[in-house]
């Protein structure tokens, strides 16, 4: 009867779910500015009457406690609620009303369908004892993470959850289905600022200048070897540059080109020997051809990592819930997610949620301007971490 009645209620909460997303979607805002969205989700716990706790500036968490009986067990489950800096392409009512942000990432649909799984475990009170502690949270997408800063505000803390739930839309995945990965599944993510300085001059004049582009493109090119011949080919790893500025002309060779880069892996120990050894290499090149080299690695998420019992738990939940056909099991996924900073602190789980309509949806994927979600995915992702949450708390 609990998953029948919770399939009920998602079922009836369907239209007030797909309102918030909408409204949530029309009205994006960036990392660490989720201020009418935290005030938005303050309205709603209000309406319910459900004690809540501003975090940080724009964090929220909210506490329900069940009446069945006395328990000390608890549950944390997690949404985010930042946009991305893209502008929407989508043609649809509730598309973005503020130009060049974009909920690209699905995070309106997280917002949305924890408020809806928050409504009904409200419901069911009656039928479960301990806690369901509610995160809304800030500022995934850009560093230093909104998790970092609410782990720091305490939002582990009064009460402890014994475990925690995370949920991610999957455009690769049909509405239906979830997916779920036992331990290493997502990867770390380093961000790198390289500047080369060399000596500029005319480009008919090479022999007279320390070329920095040139010196540049032999950099990037030789850093890949850390991960192609340095690195333990069993261990993924990425090492990419998508940003390269030489502001020189078809006859002038600038003084210094700057170099944006990502590293990411998913080995905690390879990760800090590949930062050593990135140094090592860039500054020993750039040097040994007249150059100076500056370079920064800002340290990002850790590597996400879904403890392995818990997982399996939620899996056969999952399967219990949907059926077993509807959940399949993951690929490792080189994105970086700062869920990561909760599962460094408590026995986590990190799943995926379809969303796509069909074989055929030609909607975008993640953080693209065509990125949409089949709506009917607020039935069952409501519905599922319900389930799956009162079924850790052991009803």
């Amino acid at each position: 009867m609990l998953k029948e009645t919770i399939q009920q209620l998602a079922a009836e909460l369907h239209a007030d779910a797909v309102a918030n997303r909408r409204h949530l979607h029309a009205h994006p805002e960036l990392s660490f500015q989720e201020f009418d969205t935290s005030s938005f989700v303050a309205v709603k716990l209000r309406a319910l009457n459900i004690p809540f706790e501003r975090m940080t500036d724009t964090g929220i968490v909210a506490l329900l406690k069940g009446t069945a009986g006395d328990s000390d067990r608890v549950i944390a489950l997690r949404a985010d609620m930042d946009a991305l800096p893209i502008e929407e392409a989508n043609e649809v009512p509730y598309r973005s009303t503020r130009p060049g942000v974009m909920h690209a990432c699905g995070h309106d649909v997280h917002t949305a369908s924890l408020l809806a799984t928050l409504g009904i475990l409200h419901r069911m009170t009656d039928r479960f004892s301990g806690t369901v502690k509610f995160i809304f949270q800030p500022a995934e997408e850009k560093l230093p993470g909104g998790a970092s800063r609410m782990i720091a505000a305490g939002v582990l803390e009064n009460p402890r959850p014994h475990h925690i739930l995370g949920q991610h839309v999957m455009p690769e995945l049909e509405v239906g289905k979830v997916g779920f990965r036992s331990g290493r599944y997502m990867a770390s993510t380093d961000e790198l600022y390289v500047t080369v300085t060399g000596k500029g001059g005319h480009a008919a004049m090479p022999h007279l200048t320390i070329d920095p582009v040139y010196i540049a493109c032999q950099l990037v090119g030789a850093l890949q070897q850390i991960v192609s011949r340095q690195g333990n080919s069993l261990i993924p790893s990425v090492l990419s540059f998508g940003k390269f500025i030489a502001l020189g002309a078809t006859n002038v060779i600038p003084d210094k080109v700057e170099l944006e880069g990502t590293f990411r892996t998913m080995d905690e120990t390879w990760r800090q020997e590949a930062h050593h050894r990135i140094k090592k290499l860039a500054t020993s090149l750039v040097e040994g051809m007249g150059g100076r080299c500056d370079l920064e690695i800002r340290k990002g998420y850790p590597v996400l990592e879904n403890e392995k019992e818990l997982t399996e738990a939620m899996r056969r939940h999952a399967e219990a819930f949907l059926g077993k056909d509807s959940v399949v099991t993951l690929d490792p996924w080189m994105a970086a997610e700062d869920f990561a900073y909760y599962t460094e602190r408590v026995n986590a789980c990190f799943y995926r949620l379809g969303v796509a309509s069909g074989p055929e949806d030609n909607h975008g994927g993640l953080h693209t301007p065509t990125f949409d979600a089949d709506e009917r995915s607020l039935v069952i992702g409501p519905g599922l971490m319900a389930y799956m949450a009162l079924k850790d708390l052991g009803n």
